[in-house]
């Protein structure tokens, strides 16, 4: 029989007090684990979405609901309760439709497909994100853009702000609202400080949401054309420039109007260097312009299926010319292992935010049409034009209680009925989704555009929604519902 001096020393061992340098490692060695798992699954749905998008490989699209699901519950463990309420819904949904239909298994499929679809755009344009922002000759486009004269400023930041938007998504509002804040920083007087990073970061916002309407490479064009039978990007492309000439002409006719008054005279600088600057920035978009419409022409593939391809590839010989003097070979294959093994996984709270708001949407709209049936709400006794005008309204006022964008289309496009019966074109559906997605993008306190403006202005994303683009929200309204009852019943 063993003495007890042995145990008594296992015991102890057993509870040996771990350092906190032991118990750092093996949270970082767990954190790897984690984002490495995290990693690949978003490449892998980011292939079969690719493979389904392109019509190859069909064997494999099972595969992808399982992959999301995991991604799912990999990602809710480790985001904050906010973004746990999303997990939590869509559950609580889920059962809801499992105990009310019969097909409820078809519908969680569809929403599934549609949070995979999510996920790999996200990741698709990350990649160019991620490139442009190591780019000097992109640093040094935004810093000329920043350091305009005032009575140019604001028209330069919101033309130059949507190549940029094209590039960068939110992370263009990042890159030029801190080369906004630095021009700012270097003003010593207060009054003319403070006016101009309001008037820099409102132009920065506005540039952006200005791109929503008509850019392949936004959420509001590729989940409208997707949620919308019969539409394409090409179809909704001239209208939606017209939507971002009007959301981009009201934002400067109001600063031109509403220029602030100062009680003293500040220093003008011209900025360095000249407009030759935005030629690289301007040779991109041209490539991925026409890369899109010329493989548009010739393929049966989707927009969304293109650019997720497209995006990529660019991003890949673009890495390879930044890392062309210094073992290119090796430097972009330890770039796409950073990329996808740390900063992919860094997304998982933006993830896990715009998957679950594509499922609940589908899901929600499955459980809501027989409700409002049940109820006797039929919308086709409304006015055609009331339909697409209440897009233009409804989508940034649910923005107001929390709704993400991505939520409120997918919910509510399809219980409206369809194009042919409203007399329109679905392409006119589109420009109306995508005009009320934009003014969400300007006015809701909980979307990432306001919450960025509010960051580096030192205000709450209310005060920008609300009070910095209240007045511009409410014309642009107006302006975009005439805009698209014209263009559903004239043009």
């Amino acid at each position: 029989m063993p003495s007890p001096r042995p145990l008594a020393a296992g015991r102890a061992s057993r509870h040996k007090s771990v350092s906190p340098q032991e118990a750092a490692g093996v949270d970082t060695e767990h954190r790897s684990r984690v984002d490495l798992v995290t990693g690949l699954l978003l490449v892998a749905i980011t292939c079969l979405v690719i493979f389904h998008e392109w019509h190859i490989a069909a064997w494999m699209a099972p595969a992808k609901p399982v992959l999301v699901l995991l991604l799912v519950a990999i990602l809710a463990a480790q985001v904050r309760a906010s973004r746990k309420a999303f997990v939590a819904v869509a559950l609580g949904l889920t059962v809801a439709l499992a105990l009310g239909g019969a097909d409820w298994q078809a519908v969680a499929l569809d929403g599934l497909r549609s949070a995979a679809f999510i996920a790999a755009f996200f990741s698709a344009l990350s990649t160019l994100r991620n490139v442009a922002q190591t780019s000097p000759a992109v640093q040094a486009a935004g810093r000329f853009l920043s350091g305009q004269r005032p009575g140019r400023r604001y028209a330069a930041l919101t033309l130059g702000g949507q190549g940029f938007a094209l590039l960068l998504n939110y992370g263009a509002i990042q890159l030029l609202g801190a080369l906004a804040m630095a021009n700012a920083g270097a003003e010593p007087d207060k009054e003319v400080r403070g006016h101009r990073i309001r008037r820099m970061l409102l132009a920065i916002q506005r540039a952006f949401v200005s791109t929503l309407p008509w850019s392949p490479l936004s959420f509001a064009m590729a989940i409208s054309v997707s949620v919308v039978p019969g539409t394409a990007w090409a179809q909704a492309m001239v209208p939606g420039l017209v939507s971002s000439a009007l959301l981009a002409g009201i934002g400067w006719g109001l600063d031109t109007a509403f220029k602030p008054r100062l009680s003293v005279t500040p220093k003008r600088h011209e900025p360095e260097g000249s407009w030759a600057l935005m030629l690289p920035l301007l040779a991109l978009l041209g490539v991925l312009v026409i890369s899109v419409i010329s493989l548009s022409a010739i393929t049966d593939v989707r927009i969304v299926g293109l650019v997720v391809v497209i995006v990529p590839v660019i991003a890949l010989v673009w890495m390879v010319i930044q890392h062309w003097a210094q073992a290119p070979l090796r430097a972009v294959a330890a770039r796409i292992g950073t990329y996808v093994l740390r900063e992919l996984p860094g997304y998982r709270g933006e993830l896990t935010l715009l998957m679950m708001a594509g499922y609940i949407g589908t899901v929600g709209a499955a459980l809501l049409g027989p409700l409002m049936l049940r109820a006797g709400l039929d919308l086709t006794v409304l006015p055609p034009w009331v339909i697409l005008v209440s897009f233009v309204w409804l989508i940034p006022l649910a923005g107001q209680a929390g709704m993400n964008p991505i939520l409120a289309v997918t919910l509510l496009a399809p219980l409206i009925p369809g194009a042919e019966s409203l007399g329109v074109t679905p392409t006119a559906v589109v420009v109306a989704l995508t005009a009320g997605w934009a003014l969400s993008g300007a006015s809701s306190p909980f979307t990432a555009t306001t919450l960025l403006i509010g960051s580096f202005g030192g205000i709450s994303a209310l005060r920008v929604g609300w009070v910095w683009n209240g007045a511009y929200t409410l014309l642009c309204g107006v302006a975009l519902s005439v805009w698209v009852v014209v263009y559903a019943f004239v043009l």
